[in-house]
């Protein structure tokens, strides 16, 4: 639904109040994951997103379903942003054709050799020099922020409660792959699972994760990214599934 008949179909005293007093967290959320994008996007995209979003939270709120309004909205703020990032697609089809080629990879390997594949080992399979594996990884930073929010299928904006014929198995589906990523991310290589914490956890950017580990920036972009696509490899016959 476009902006303005969102608008219409919200208008009231009441709404307009709820625009006022939420429109700051649309432009903190915004701001907030413009940390983790290229340059490409702008902020003032993301905000616009967002104000549909909150616009969206507005209508459909129901207080019987136990959240506060402002959870919900910041849920269904964000998951607006998100998609509208994925709809952009900014990534050109070369990027996510090596980014599954390294995760193929990984999986070969490690179904192999039964160990975790390092670096030299992906490249070595791959029949590129380390240098440009690394390279490779650099140019899939651009994917790496939507890989765990996808892995994860963490119902960002889809709030609605099941319907009554809903797949009775789904929700024991869902929870198995929650348990599967979990375990995943824990069985990761010591320093790709402390820059996913620092990251997705913490919450740093990736200059302030290399001033931890005093590592360059551009290096923990690749860990960061090897880790992701390493998680793809291991979950793939949930994510196959999905």
């Amino acid at each position: 639904m476009k902006a303005t008949a969102m608008y219409a179909s919200v208008q009231s005293a009441d709404a307009n109040e709820q625009i006022m007093a939420y429109a700051p967290l649309v432009k903190r959320i915004a701001h907030h994951l413009m940390n983790r994008l290229p340059d490409s996007v702008q902020v003032d995209d993301l905000i616009q997103a967002g104000m549909l979003g909150l616009l969206e939270a507005i209508k459909n709120f129901d207080a019987s379903q136990g959240a506060s309004f402002e959870t919900y909205a910041g849920i269904r703020i964000k998951g607006a942003m998100l998609d509208e990032v994925r709809r952009s697609d900014w990534t050109p089809r070369s990027v996510h054709k090596n980014s599954r080629m390294i995760s193929e990879a990984i999986q070969a390997i490690e179904s192999k050799t039964h160990c975790e594949a390092r670096d030299a080992d992906i490249a070595s399979y791959l029949g590129l020099p380390v240098d440009e594996y690394n390279r490779m990884l650099q140019d899939s930073v651009s994917c790496r922020l939507f890989s765990v929010d996808e892995l994860a299928e963490n119902d960002d904006h889809h709030y609605e409660t099941p319907s009554a014929d809903e797949e009775p198995l789904n929700g024991l589906v869902h929870e198995g792959f929650q348990q599967a990523l979990a375990t995943a991310i824990l069985r990761l290589p010591e320093r790709e699972r402390l820059v996913i914490s620092l990251y997705y956890d913490d919450e740093l950017n990736l200059r302030e994760i290399g001033e931890v580990l005093g590592i360059s920036e551009s290096r923990v972009s690749q860990i960061c990214t090897q880790a992701v696509l390493r998680l793809r490899s291991r979950l793939s016959e949930w994510t196959d599934a999905i």
